[in-house]
């Protein structure tokens, strides 16, 4: 997954990677010269009294590390950029998987690991790339080229080379096999901490109303105390390689030291050729000490690749349409006709067979208990989920061949979790329509009841609105999503239960602004409430994912039995005439 990955994210960016190749093949065989021109500079120069082979042979050197050096900090500056953008990439990418993906689709992966895996997750990705561009082509050139070297030196010396780099393999590839499993345990001990905090941070409310704070700092605890003891195990293995691969090549030179001596003793070895094979061996068990740093990366990067490609593996239920399909006209009749809902999975449906028919100047309630499928089937007319089973048609057009921004300017709706984007009151209110005028935020919120707080505001429309809008009453929030709806200008109103935290006056004076303003459109709300429903034009009641009875509020307290229920637990029977 990880090979296939980067073969895929990497493709844009092969000119870029060629040039570091040639800089660093550049920079290798200047690294190369070095201990050579060093042997020459004793051999020739010290040993012998020549100033000018120290000269002139020094004069190269100095050039080949200028060289070495430029070479170096260019394949470094482009290996970087490469890198932060393979890395700001595969952000991108499950970011827009992630935005196509349905409302169920989404609850599968979880929020905290979907965050993870477009950061902590591509972040590992990215620094394993940029590890092994900055030593893509130096690291075989040093260890090949420094074999080659050697041994053009003094071949006698090769035994120890034979024994030595076997070695450093195998305790490196050792270590390195260890390390896998822990990393994977690693990356879902992450998940759990950052579950964890999500959850605490969301229902901090809970905790505090429920005294829980003990309860939670001790689940807290037991997941970072999973994550700290996945961490050590991993880095248990991980902090060995620099003193094992140490050990290898330290008793290499020594070994080094030990035959070169002798060799030079017998006069059939000069000293400056055992410097540049002692220089030759840093070289090449230092490349690959550092090769195996790089490839410490790749367990950790591997589990990391192989959960972003889950995210982007999966196919998301909501195809766009491969030709989309506009209505002749725009009116926004709205007609379910046998639509059913299965979660995968479930053993039983959420939706069964539901015909539903709304039309422009009329308003639509649902409602029923709690777990009947009312904010399920309201999420399938905007497209957030599709059904399992029927149809969905707008102006006599399936949902799912109409193209997105079609569908848009026909359903709009106001959720049932009034949610608030970090900005300002005009960057919310304008988010579905963004050339709305001022006067037209104005008046959207005059129609939602919240003109009257956000004049209040020491800036107004350009007041700031906090991440989720915390810096809001729920009701407050509630009435800026609305609003927020309004500006939008659908054919199709959606309410999911969106008049929840409003008061009865606010909700009164709200109902009586919203029916002036929609008047010509068609509005479906979703309500716990017998005071709005049975304002409605139509009251749709469902019951266990099924259609209990359709009609008016008058209707339907004289034939449906499950409404006379639900009416029943809120009104008395002279408020419910």
């Amino acid at each position: 997954m990880l090979f296939r990955l980067l073969r895929e994210r990497a493709r844009p960016y092969r000119g870029a990677i060629a040039l570091v190749m040639v800089l660093q093949l550049a920079q290798s065989v200047a690294a190369l010269l070095l201990p050579t021109l060093n042997a020459r500079i004793v051999d020739e120069g010290v040993l012998r009294g020549d100033t000018g082979a120290i000269l002139s042979s020094g004069a190269i050197m100095l050039g080949a590390t200028l060289a070495q050096l430029a070479a170096s900090a260019t394949a470094g500056y482009f290996a970087a950029r490469t890198a932060m953008a393979i890395g700001r990439d595969l952000r991108a990418a499950v970011f827009t998987r992630v935005q196509g993906l349905s409302a169920r689709e989404i609850a599968a992966f979880g929020a905290p690991t979907l965050l993870t895996r477009s950061t902590n997750d591509a972040q590992q990705v990215q620094t394993l790339v940029l590890m092994a561009l900055t030593s893509l082509a130096t690291t075989p050139m040093m260890f090949i080229g420094g074999i080659a070297m050697a041994l053009g030196l003094e071949p006698r010396l090769s035994a120890l080379l034979l024994a030595v780099l076997p070695a450093m393999v195998g305790v490196l590839g050792f270590l390195l096999w260890r390390m896998g499993p822990p990393y994977r345990v690693m990356q879902g001990r992450l998940d759990q901490v950052n579950r964890v905090i999500g959850e605490q941070i969301a229902g901090v409310r809970v905790v505090r109303a429920f005294v829980r704070d003990r309860r939670e700092r001790e689940r807290f605890a037991e997941a970072n105390e999973g994550l700290t003891k996945a961490g050590l195990k991993a880095s248990r293995f991980m902090v060995l390689m620099f003193p094992a691969g140490m050990l290898v090549s330290n008793l290499g030179a020594v070994a080094a030291v030990w035959i070169g001596g002798h060799l030079i003793d017998d006069g059939s070895m000069r000293p400056g050729t055992l410097i540049a094979f002692l220089n030759y061996l840093a070289l090449i068990l230092g490349s690959a000490l550092f090769a195996t740093f790089t490839v410490i990366m790749a367990p950790r990067a591997q589990v990391s690749a192989e959960r972003i490609g889950e995210v982007l593996g999966t196919r998301s239920s909501l195809v766009p349409p491969a030709a989309p399909v506009s209505p002749p006209v725009r009116r926004g009749v709205l007609e379910l006709r046998g639509v059913g809902f299965r979660y995968p999975g479930a053993e039983r449906p959420v939706l069964r067979g539901v015909d539903l028919t709304a039309r422009p100047g009329q308003t639509t309630a649902i409602v029923g208990s709690t777990g009947s499928g009312k904010s399920t089937l309201l999420s399938l007319i905007p497209r957030l989920s599709d059904p399992t089973e029927g149809t969905v048609l707008i102006d006599g057009v399936d949902v799912r061949d109409l193209g997105p921004s079609d569908l848009v300017g026909l359903a709009g709706i106001a959720p049932q979790r009034s949610h608030l984007f970090a900005g300002t009151v005009r960057s919310n209110l304008s988010y579905g329509r963004p050339g709305a005028t001022d006067a037209e935020l104005w008046h959207a919120l005059e129609v939602a009841q919240a003109r009257e707080f956000v004049e209040a505001l020491p800036d107004g429309l350009d007041a700031e609105v906090a991440q989720g809008g915390t810096n809001f009453s729920g009701g407050q929030r509630q009435r800026l999503a609305i609003a927020r709806l309004l500006v939008a200008r659908p054919r199709i109103y959606l309410f999911d239960d969106t008049f929840s935290a409003l008061d009865v006056v606010t909700e009164r004076a709200l109902r009586e602004a919203l029916a002036r303003e929609t008047r010509e459109a068609t509005v479906v709300l979703v309500t716990n409430r017998v005071a709005t429903a049975r304002h409605a034009d139509r009251v749709v009641v469902l019951h266990e994912g099924e259609v209990a009875g359709v009609g008016a509020h008058h209707e339907l307290m004289r034939t449906s039995r499950t409404y006379r229920e639900i009416v029943f637990s809120q009104l008395t029977e002279e408020e419910a005439a």
